[in-house]
């Protein structure tokens, strides 16, 4: 789906022209990008969240010739999905991790509440040879 395609569906969807339906988009990632540039995070619950994240500086090489070349460090978009919108993408990934979730939680809990109603151990007295 390209950018038009999009102001489409918005615009059938909400019964808005196209014109309107562009501003809304633009305004939007707008918001993003400003957002995002400034250092803060965007998080839309159930979809993601856009944050500012920083390569540091490293030495490179240059693949054609092997020298060494300095890469500066940079400020990079990221965007982490939300557990709604990996869901929607690969169920079988979401059911798989919530199975685990509901098996490892309670065996953890155990081991937890073991540990601590066992009595402290004593170290164990040295022989006299």
């Amino acid at each position: 789906m390209n950018r038009q395609e999009l102001i489409e569906l918005v615009a059938t969807q909400h019964g808005l022209s196209k014109a309107e339906a562009g501003r809304v988009l633009v305004t939007l990632l707008d918001a993003v990008v400003n957002t995002v540039k400034k250092g803060g995070t965007v998080t839309l619950p159930g979809f993601g969240s856009f944050k500012q994240t920083t390569r540091a500086a490293r030495t490179g090489r240059n693949p054609a010739t092997g020298d060494k070349l300095k890469i500066a460090a940079m400020k990079l978009p990221k965007f982490t999905a939300g557990s709604a919108f990996k869901a929607a993408v690969d169920p079988k990934a979401a059911a798989r991790k919530a199975a685990r979730a509901a098996t490892a939680v309670p065996a953890k809990k155990a081991a937890v509440k073991a540990a601590a109603k066992a009595p402290a151990k004593k170290a164990a007295a040295k022989k006299k040879a």
